[in-house]
């Protein structure tokens, strides 16, 4: 029985919206259309190479081992996420990038972020796993910031591919309110969605592996507060995409209405938007999850 319908016909609300295989194919073109004119242009376009690359290293990821049966229920009767960024990776991540970085040497990067491409190929493994254990930390004042968008990307990869083996059993109830039900990962934006079951419905999209998960709207993704939230755009700018601040723990999220503008894509659009964050972060308030294909410095 699909997930918004329950018996008798009633609509319910879709709770969990797993990964789809096209997500890096669709991020990548989104990025190409938002750098057009752009004062960002040459970092989305940038990005958009990168979101090639991983959608092409999808393609050819070998299976990545995922959690047998009794692990799966274990997490679900814990409400553990069941592909935990607290459990360290399959060590085929490292390969992943590797090949990521080759693709990306047949693009033209800008000299900077060619350089680091160069240099992630020569880094030693010791090297990478302190990286990765950084960007999921997210500890960048520890990494060259410089490093961390490629170390993120082969992780979205390595996630990805491990989400869409488990589908829709690759999540569980319970998880700690605003995280990720498949791997515990902070939020990189909501959606608000358009179209059927899931009109007007808010969904929060993960960081790392893009699944999507249903929180009620106008309520913190934090600390779960309806008090004190409020609603920040750029005068003048799109109002498609705004900032969902909490006065109760001075935190914000980005929200795209996708009644608004149907093209957006989550990681793209947040990116594109980087003149909110500045805003919102002059105003005191801490963003809740990262961008992992942003610089931090």
């Amino acid at each position: 029985m699909p997930d918004s319908v329950l018996a008798g016909g009633v609509p319910s609300i879709p709770e969990f919206r797993p990964i789809q295989k096209t997500v890096f194919a669709e991020r990548a073109q989104r990025l190409r259309d938002l750098a057009q004119g752009h004062a960002m242009q040459e970092y989305l376009l940038f990005a958009s190479a990168v979101a090639r690359a991983q959608a092409g290293e999808l393609e050819l990821f070998p299976d990545t081992p995922v959690p047998d049966r009794a692990r799966l229920e274990h997490c679900q009767r814990n409400g553990l996420p069941p592909l935990s960024i607290d459990s360290p990776p399959h060590v085929g991540w490292q390969n992943g990038l590797q090949r990521l970085l080759d693709a990306l040497n047949q693009e033209a990067l800008p000299p900077r972020a060619a350089q680091i491409v160069t240099t992630l190929h020569d880094a030693d493994a010791a090297a990478l796993e302190r990286d990765r254990a950084n960007v999921l930390a997210g500890a960048y004042a520890e990494i060259d910031p410089g490093r961390a968008p490629f170390i993120g990307a082969a992780l979205q990869v390595h996630w990805a591919k491990m989400a869409l083996r488990l589908g829709k059993s690759g999540r569980s109830a319970g998880v700690e309110f605003g995280l990720c039900p498949v791997c515990g990962s902070p939020p990189v934006v909501s959606v608000i969605q358009t179209g059927g079951a899931k009109q007007g419905l808010r969904y929060l999209v993960c960081s790392l592996c893009a699944s999507q998960w249903h929180v009620v709207r106008v309520k913190c993704t934090a600390c779960a507060s309806t008090k004190g939230v409020s609603y920040l755009f750029i005068e003048g700018g799109t109002d498609a995409v705004k900032a969902e601040c909490c006065d109760e723990c001075k935190t914000y999220l980005k929200i795209l209405y996708l009644d608004k503008d149907n093209r957006m894509e989550s990681t793209a659009d947040d990116l594109a938007t980087l003149a909110l964050d500045m805003l919102v972060d002059e105003k005191g308030f801490r963003r809740v999850g990262p961008n992992l294909l942003l610089s931090p410095g």
